[in-house]
């Protein structure tokens, strides 16, 4: 019995640690979206000053 209370353990620790990495690759995949965002959109605005500052 006490064989199957580990095993049962062993797949819960298991199963916390896969879900762990998951929202870990999640949470740098969203990061990297935003900062890929932010960087597109402050190229944008100095865009935006450098045709506004030619006239």
């Amino acid at each position: 019995m006490s064989g199957s209370a580990v095993d049962g353990k062993t797949a819960v620790s298991s199963e916390a640690v896969r879900e762990e990495t998951s929202r870990r690759k999640q949470m740098l995949i969203r990061a990297l979206i935003y900062i890929a965002g932010t960087h597109l959109f402050a190229g944008f605005v100095i865009l935006l000053f450098a045709v506004g500052g030619r006239h």
